[in-house]
């Protein structure tokens, strides 16, 4: 009789964002995007709420303020010349100012890679040329790992379950356990509608705000690495 091989060992996966969470790009990142709106298409005195947004994504907030100013969806042509616009804006502060990352997010990216039983991957609410330009100028990778953008989806829940289908692609199986790291409410509550743990990361109020929402860690930064880590081991046991 033949022996049964041992199932193979669970693997789970880390979702990141990147604006706030990776790299301090959420201010400026948001002011260029309402400067670009005013540049390309005149729109002024846009609301600088994004929670307030359907869908808090560069393609979700630009087709909600074309629907809202103009009673329409923006075509194609006129979301490529937007997007066109704003990463040029991007990518001309990130050479004068590179951006940074958020302390010790590159060695929590190492760390967590070295781990045999973790994956990353990225989800984010920015387009992928913006967010491969904040990484990159930050000291970091975007296509080392598995990603979603709003090149793909309008919503947030979207974009994260297209990560975590590039993920589990790229291994070959599903991630047993899957948590994400974020640093807004809208990340919060994209996990609670796909039932993952969030750990956030933020400081002050948006802490405390990220706890009411429900995260189950929230740090500032990465410099606490043990701190962190064992906060991701005990998201990825919680049943």
């Amino acid at each position: 009789m033949s022996q049964l091989s041992a199932p193979p060992p669970p693997v789970h996966l880390v979702l990141f964002d990147i604006d706030g969470t990776l790299t301090h790009s959420q201010a400026i990142d948001g002011e260029l995007y309402v400067r670009s709106l005013a540049e390309v298409f005149g729109f002024t005195e846009v609301g600088t709420d994004w929670s307030a947004y359907r869908h808090t994504t560069d393609s979700g907030i630009l087709q909600e303020i074309f629907e809202t100013r103009l009673g329409r969806e923006p075509s194609a042509a006129e979301v490529a010349t937007f997007r066109a616009h704003f990463v040029d804006a991007i990518a001309s502060v990130a050479a004068q100012t590179p951006f940074r990352e958020i302390d010790g997010a590159g060695l929590a990216l190492r760390r967590i890679a070295e781990l045999s039983s973790c994956r990353i991957a990225l989800a984010t609410g920015g387009w992928s040329d913006s967010a491969r330009c904040k990484m990159r100028s930050a000291g970091l990778d975007y296509d080392a790992f598995p990603a979603a953008s709003a090149d793909d989806a309008l919503s947030r829940v979207s974009i994260m379950r297209m990560a975590i289908d590039r993920a589990a692609s790229r291994v070959g199986s599903r991630p047993d356990r899957i948590v994400y790291v974020g640093d807004a409410v809208w990340d919060a509550r994209a996990c609670r509608r796909l039932g993952l743990p969030f750990i956030g990361i933020a400081v002050g109020r948006d802490a405390d705000t990220l706890r009411a929402e429900g995260a189950q860690a929230v740090f500032a930064d990465y410099s606490d690495i043990a701190g962190f880590c064992s906060a991701l081991e005990r998201a990825l046991r919680a049943d």
